[in-house]
């Protein structure tokens, strides 16, 4: 630790201490089911809470614990820093340097949501000719819909929505379908049209789900919604 400020050297000594612990709670049954969904660490997502809310907001401990590159520490990186705090460009950045489904999922709704650039990375993001970025662009969409439509071309994004959706990426066609089913369930005026849309597309139509639960076929997620009076 020659010329490391005490400062450094106290995170950095946190940083071994948080990495072996994550190592401790990595499970190989929770691995084997995370790896089936594309997410290559062993932690389960309680256990990794409580250990963010043991440690609080720590946006330098934040920061490199995300430059590890190691799933786990990247989630609780997640959890614990300050969204405000990170440059647009920044964000960018740790977007596409996500990884795994479940970091893209997380940096989009816990900290991108909460930043003042969001807006600004919506835009950029929608456009972009990487698939997996593309998506996030539309996971941003998708909220503004429900929540702040005011702006929205939403006949506009159902023009791009039907011509796209069908050939889309994996990623950025689930989040094109639910910018579809947002628009459908939450603007009456286009409902009639998304439904038709959807029903067309077939788009996620076989896609398995569980008892219980709402389908993400968008004609059906958009009439029982509607119906529940969400």
């Amino acid at each position: 630790m020659t010329g490391t400020k005490p400062s450094e050297a106290g995170l950095e000594a946190t940083v071994a201490e948080v990495l072996a612990e994550l190592a401790a709670l990595d499970d190989p049954r929770v691995r084997e089911v995370n790896e089936r969904h594309g997410d290559d660490h062993g932690v389960n997502l309680g256990h990794l809470r409580a250990l963010a809310k043991r440690l609080k907001t720590r946006q330098d401990l934040a920061l490199r614990l995300w430059e590890t590159d190691d799933t786990a520490a990247k989630l609780l990186a997640i959890l614990i820093c300050r969204p405000k705090a990170f440059e647009r460009d920044r964000l960018d950045a740790m977007l596409r340097q996500a990884g795994t489904p479940k970091v893209h999922d997380w940096l989009v709704n816990y900290v991108v949501r909460k930043s003042p650039h969001a807006e600004d990375l919506r835009l950029a993001w929608s456009a972009d000719p990487d698939p997996v970025v593309a998506s996030a662009g539309w996971a941003l969409t998708a909220e503004r819909v429900a929540k702040k439509p005011d702006g929205l071309d939403l006949g506009g994004l159902l023009d791009v929505i039907e011509t796209e959706m069908k050939a889309a990426p994996e990623r950025l066609q689930w989040a094109m379908n639910t910018c579809l089913a947002r628009i459908g369930i939450d603007h009456a005026e286009h409902r009639a049209r998304a439904i038709d849309i959807g029903e067309r597309l077939e788009v996620l139509k076989d896609y398995p789900t569980s008892p219980g639960c709402t389908s993400p076929f968008a004609p059906v997620w958009i009439n029982e919604m509607v119906r529940r009076g969400a």
